[in-house]
């Protein structure tokens, strides 16, 4: 059972997703919250496993509130939930330690697919939608280091030159099957190594391990790798 709670500034908005989710087996509502402050005490005090986050409300956004849950080292995983493709807040929101976005007008079945990959410890947004949302909103990213790529930074030096090239091919957008054929490895081989890129550089996920790419200077838009 995975546990949800959810956070909106329209009531019709929580009252459609709790219909949702109360009626899947799979899921449970611990509570709702209508606003960036109110889901910071929600998540401390109900720990969900997944905390379904708005990005644009009054006060304190979903923004703010990610990044104070995340801060918190609480067991909860944020899903932003955005009305617009790309939405320029989602960027800054995945930044803020958010696991992936989703559209609010996706499918019954993509919100509860998505729900599962977060609790799981996935990311929702797939390899392909991962690059074009880091090449848009590149003007986000800081410039990085020169040369070479990830220089001093001591991220990039806790890594082994297999798994810097792992991480490199990651900031590219490829799946791990793209991995295994270019890096001539098996997908089983792959996966591990992403395991030990992901855990060394303390990242969440594979976004959060795009988005270190893009830091370290690994790849800049439009860079095919």
């Amino acid at each position: 059972m995975t546990t949800v709670l959810i956070v909106d500034d329209q009531p019709l908005q929580r009252y459609g997703l709790r219909m949702l989710l109360d009626a899947a087996p799979e899921t449970e509502v611990l509570g709702e919250a209508s606003h960036g402050a109110e889901a910071v005490r929600a998540a401390a005090e109900l720990r969900p496993d997944v905390v379904l986050m708005d990005i644009r409300m009054p006060g304190m956004d979903g923004i703010e509130a990610t990044r104070r849950i995340i801060a918190a080292g609480g067991r909860s995983r944020i899903l932003v939930m955005t009305t617009f493709d790309l939405d320029e807040y989602a960027y800054a929101a995945l930044r803020a330690g958010a696991s992936g976005f989703l559209l609010k007008d996706a499918q019954p079945e993509e919100l509860l697919a998505g729900i599962r990959a977060v609790a799981g410890g996935d990311a929702v947004i797939a390899p392909t939608l991962t690059r074009r949302l880091l090449d848009t909103y590149a003007q986000h990213l800081p410039s990085g280091p020169a040369t070479p790529p990830g220089g001093d930074d001591p991220r990039w030096l806790s890594l082994t030159d297999r798994e810097r090239e792992i991480l490199t091919a990651i900031g590219h957008g490829w799946t791990n099957g793209e991995i295994a054929e270019r890096l001539v490895l098996s997908e089983s081989t792959v996966k591990t190594h992403v395991g030990r890129v992901l855990s060394k550089l303390g990242a969440r996920d594979r976004i959060q391990a795009v988005i270190i790419a893009y830091d370290l200077g690994l790849t800049r838009p439009n860079s095919s790798g």
